[in-house]
C-alpha cells in the first residue's frame, strides 16, 4: 500500500510537472501560455459534461480518462495562480482537505483533537455527535453559514454598507436548470416555498395558460399587420419578449414541481433528451432499413416510424 501511494503521489506531481513545462514562457506551447482562468471556464464546464455523459455510458475507461482531463483543468487554474503567487496546488488541495474536515465534525472531530490539526477557520464551531440524515442537513448548514459570515467578515475590511442575501452564495454562472434549483432550495429554506407539490402544480398550469395568451395575442397583431399592411415591429417585438418570459415563467415553476417531487430537474431532462435521442436513432435506422431518406419522408410518415421505435422500446422494458 505504501508503494501505490507514492506511485500515485508520483504520477500527480508528473502532471504537476508537465503543467509548469506547458506554461513556460519561453519552451511552452504557446495554447497553453496565453490561456487565463478567463478563458479556460468555457473549457472547464465542457470537461465536466464529458465526465457526466461519460458515467451516464457506465464506460469506466472513459469515465477515468474524462476525469483525468476535468483533474487538468484544475491544475491548469492552480499553475496560473502560481505565477502570480497567489496560490499552489498545494493550498488548493489543503483547502478542500480543511473544508471537508470542517463541515464533517461527526467524522473528524476526534481526529482533530487528538492529532492537534489547524483549521483555517478556527471560529467554526466543532462537535462530534451521531447524527440522523436531517440533523445531518441541519449541521451542514449551520457550518456554511458559519463560513459565510467569516468570508464576509474577510470581505467587509471595515465597510458597513456591505448588502448581504442568501442568495449570494449562488453561482449566476451555473446552468440554468441548475441554476433555478438552488435558488428555489435556498428560499425553501427560510420557509419561502409552497407547502407540497398541488399549488405548484396548479402555478405551471397558470404559466403555461400566459404563454397560451401571449401566442394568441401574437397571433392578433399579425392578422391585424396583414390586414392593415401596417409595420407593428414594435409590438411583435414586445411580444416576443413576453413569450420568452412567460416561457421561463413556466420552466422555472416546473423545476420548482421537480423540486418538490424530488427529482432532480437536469437530470429529469437529460434523461427525456437522450431518450428521445435514442428514438429518433431508431427512426433513422427503420427509415435506412426501407431505403428513405428521412428528408423525403411526410411528417406523418416519420411519426409512424417514431410509433413504431416508441412501441419496440416499451416492449422490451417489459
Amino acid at each position: 500500500m505504501q508503494n501505490a501511494n507514492k506511485a500515485k503521489l508520483s504520477e500527480m506531481q508528473r502532471l504537476l510537472d508537465i503543467m509548469t513545462q506547458l506554461r513556460d514562457p519561453q519552451s511552452g506551447c504557446p495554447w497553453d501560455v496565453k490561456q487565463t482562468m478567463e478563458s479556460l471556464t468555457c473549457y472547464t464546464i465542457e470537461e465536466a459534461y464529458e465526465v457526466a455523459d461519460a458515467i451516464a455510458a457506465g464506460d469506466m475507461h472513459d469515465i477515468k480518462d474524462e476525469l483525468g482531463d476535468l483533474l487538468f483543468q484544475v491544475v491548469f487554474y492552480a499553475q496560473i495562480a502560481s505565477e502570480s503567487k497567489a496560490f499552489s496546488f498545494d493550498d488548493v488541495a489543503q483547502s478542500i482537505s480543511d473544508k471537508l474536515v470542517r463541515r464533517h465534525p461527526h467524522v473528524f472531530a476526534n481526529a482533530l483533537a487528538s492529532e492537534g490539526v489547524s483549521d483555517t477557520n478556527e471560529n467554526v464551531t466543532v462537535e462530534r455527535t451521531q447524527l440522523n440524515d436531517s440533523a445531518l442537513n441541519t449541521q451542514w448548514d449551520a457550518i456554511k453559514a458559519q463560513e459565510k459570515q467569516l468570508k464576509k467578515q474577510r470581505l467587509k475590511q471595515g465597510d458597513d454598507a456591505i448588502e448581504t442575501s442568501i442568495l449570494d452564495s449562488v453561482p449566476k454562472g451555473m446552468p440554468a436548470l441548475m441554476y433555478a434549483q438552488k435558488l428555489q432550495k435556498a428560499c425553501a429554506k427560510v420557509g419561502f416555498d409552497w407547502p407540497d407539490a398541488a399549488p405548484v402544480i396548479d402555478k405551471v398550469r397558470e404559466e403555461v395558460e400566459e404563454i397560451q395568451q401571449e401566442l394568441d395575442t401574437k397571433q392578433r397583431l399579425l392578422s391585424a399587420s396583414s390586414a392593415d399592411e401596417k409595420p407593428l415591429s414594435n409590438d411583435m417585438h414586445d411580444n416576443q419578449q413576453a413569450i420568452e418570459e412567460e416561457i421561463g415563467d413556466a420552466l422555472f415553476a416546473m423545476v420548482n414541481l421537480a423540486r418538490h417531487c424530488k427529482v432532480d430537474a437536469d437530470t429529469a431532462l437529460r434523461n427525456a433528451s437522450n431518450k428521445f435521442a435514442n428514438r429518433f436513432k431508431g427512426v433513422e435506422r427503420l427509415a435506412a432499413e426501407q431505403g428513405d431518406k428521412l428528408d423525403a419522408l411526410t411528417l406523418d410518415e416519420m411519426e409512424a416510424l417514431w410509433q413504431q421505435v416508441k412501441q419496440s422500446s416499451s416492449s422490451s422494458v417489459e
